[in-house]
């Protein structure tokens, strides 16, 4: 049995599934390297931070002119009897309270403007890379850890980004201008004052070490909510018609307990260390009181400079705390960074190469050589070559897990093989950009998948250009017309979320115009007709065989009359090409399609009666 480097994704023919590397807590080792990353993303904006940066120095030179004036107040106004002195300070204090009111106003108004154009920009750049990655990466990451990534996480970033920017560089300058101006003021008592710092380092290095820890798995419980949360409402009716809703509420609520617990250590660590941080400013203003208080009455400090003191004391402790505050958003916006450039930092295995070129007017040969491909462990598709004619009509067939699926998407190039080449009239599709090839192929798959909003968007949806009447001529194709029609506004009716609003025949119905409207060279149903009614189907391969005259197609179906039509069968088994022949040759053949065929003959007649 062929084997190969462990891979990536999930299928049959697998030993197991591959752990996908987000599954895997690892510490966040690369904060400042991913908030590098997120420098670039203000760079268009960077007059409007520049003036937000102006403001926010006055803002805090506002904030730290409150205790000395107050100082001049009491030393030249109130102790010197100075009524004219004591008015000037006070309408001193009132202009500086405007403008740090005023400052503060334009201030918060420029920093939130830019933090919700820098999220926009790499919620947009996140989204339009993960619609880039290719189709292995969404099968085997889970919805909801991706749309964690474009909300929670995005959500955490914008704390950081649009308030701890703020905090940051008005509590540091604050934090900086009092420790000069305290040493200014009296450089002995400002010691005195500074002597809890040691304890004070200590105790913020060990709510640094802990909070780490305990917000990054914050972020990865609320991942795995969310995807509860989506695998649950996605599947409803699969839930519902099992009877499995406490099954479901049993896996929310573990998945929300473990995201309480998550967030309770967070609070602990707050709790232990902020209430601390308190305790400690009470111990160093009692420190200065009794040490300032006696130098007052040795007449060697004046009041005016204790009440300073102690007012810009209290200014010294607010910042340590609000910027210990912003170390916990810190954190948090650090973990989300991490997981969003993990996913921008993920290189599509499907690209364009910087040679490609488009296909050309193709007549629709199709090219298998030696083709090996795999998700994991173990080659799923092995050594297959194969050539399909254009304009032929060919139909995979064979068990479950044989291959089939794998095979048609590596012809439509979801995949590149791992081994061989897949081509186009004779051009190497790794060689071809991918837009231009998608605009000569049409896929159906099994499950019908509409997007909300009016049947024509869904239709349009694979050529934005068609016209009113390019969609009606798609629909009567394939015998749609009728009952769209029918509906209260015809084709602009509003299909809703997912298609809720038609049944599930009626949906593949629009997928199969979806897929006609740009009149494409190539065509792959990937069981496509398996959810509509025999009455439907026979509609659809009416049309198709109209439809399909000079495109060449590749059907994976188990519906006999489907099977039948194909102007050649590939049985396919175990990854490989085991029988191939029109229906009449196989089963003269008396091989494995004719044992299938005989299974499938029994099972629908069965279902008639």
């Amino acid at each position: 049995m062929s084997s190969r480097p462990v891979g990536h994704g999930h299928a049959g023919g697998m030993l197991g599934p591959v752990r996908d590397e987000e599954d895997e807590p690892r510490p966040n080792t690369r904060p400042k390297r991913n908030f590098r990353r997120l420098i670039p993303y203000f760079r268009p904006y960077r007059t409007r931070v520049t003036w937000t940066i102006v403001l926010m120095l006055v803002v805090t030179a506002a904030g730290l002119a409150g205790p000395a004036l107050a100082q001049v107040a009491i030393d030249d106004g109130i102790q010197q009897g100075s009524i004219p002195a004591l008015v000037t300070i006070v309408g001193i204090f009132v202009v500086i309270g405007l403008i740090g009111w005023i400052a503060g106003y334009w201030q918060s108004y420029l920093s939130s403007w830019v933090g919700e154009r820098v999220l926009l920009d790499l919620r947009r750049q996140l989204f339009r890379h993960m619609m880039r990655l290719e189709l292995g990466h969404h099968e085997r990451t889970p919805t909801g850890r991706s749309v964690s990534r474009l909300t929670s996480d995005i959500e955490a970033i914008n704390q950081l980004v649009v308030e701890g920017a703020t905090s940051l560089v008005i509590n540091g300058l604050t934090l900086i201008g009092v420790i000069i101006i305290l040493l200014a003021y009296d450089w002995k008592l400002a010691l005195a004052a500074f002597a809890i710092f040691p304890i004070l380092a200590l105790g913020t290095w060990w709510f640094r070490v802990r909070a780490t820890a305990a917000y990054r798995l914050t972020r990865e419980r609320v991942a795995s909510v969310l995807t509860v949360l989506q695998e649950n409402l996605s599947g409803i009716r699969v839930v519902q018609a099992h009877g499995r809703q406490e099954e479901a509420r049993r896996r929310f609520r573990e998945a929300n307990a473990d995201y309480r617990s998550a967030n309770m250590s967070t609070i602990t660590v707050s709790g232990i260390y902020f209430p601390g941080v308190e305790l400690l400013a009470a111990l160093g203003t009692a420190l200065i009181l009794w040490y300032g208080g006696n130098r007052v009455l040795n007449s060697d400090l004046s009041v005016g400079v204790m009440v300073a003191f102690i007012g810009y004391l209290s200014s010294f402790f607010d910042p340590i705390q609000q910027l210990s505050q912003l170390y916990n958003t810190f954190q948090s916006a650090m973990a989300a960074l991490e997981k969003i450039f993990g996913v921008l930092e993920t290189d599509p295995r499907i690209s364009d190469r910087t040679e490609a070129v488009d296909l050309p007017d193709i007549a629709g040969r199709v090219r298998l050589e030696h083709v090996s491909f795999g998700y994991g462990r173990e080659y799923v598709i092995r050594d297959v070559t194969l050539d399909i004619e254009p304009g032929s009509t060919v139909a995979l067939v064979g068990a479950t897990g044989a291959g089939k699926s794998t095979l048609a998407k590596l012809i439509a190039r979801l995949y590149d093989p791992d081994e061989g080449v897949v081509s186009i009239d004779g051009i190497d599709l790794r060689d071809v950009r991918e837009e231009s090839l998608r605009s000569e192929m049409g896929i159906v798959p099994q499950e019908g998948h509409l997007f909300s909003g009016t049947i024509a968007d869904n239709v349009r949806f694979a050529h934005p250009l068609a016209t009113d009447d390019d969609v009606r001529r798609a629909l009567d194709a394939v015998g749609a017309l009728e009952f769209v029609d029918a509906l209260p506004d015809g084709m602009h009716t509003d299909v809703q979320e997912r298609g809720a609003r038609l049944s599930a025949g009626q949906r593949q119905l629009i997928c199969f115009a979806r897929a006609l409207v740009p009149d494409p060279r190539l065509i792959i149903l990937d069981e496509a007709t398996s959810s509509i009614d025999i009455g439907t189907e026979r509609r659809i391969e009416e049309a198709l065989d109209r439809l399909l005259v000079g495109r060449t197609a590749v059907v994976i179906a188990h519906r006999l009359s489907t099977i039948r039509r194909a102007d050649r069968i590939l049985v396919v088994d175990d990854g490989r090409i085991a029988e191939q022949g029109s229906h009449d040759e196989l089963m003269r053949a008396g091989g494995q399609y004719a044992g299938l065929y005989a299974d499938w003959e029994q099972a629908a007649g069965a279902a008639h009666e």
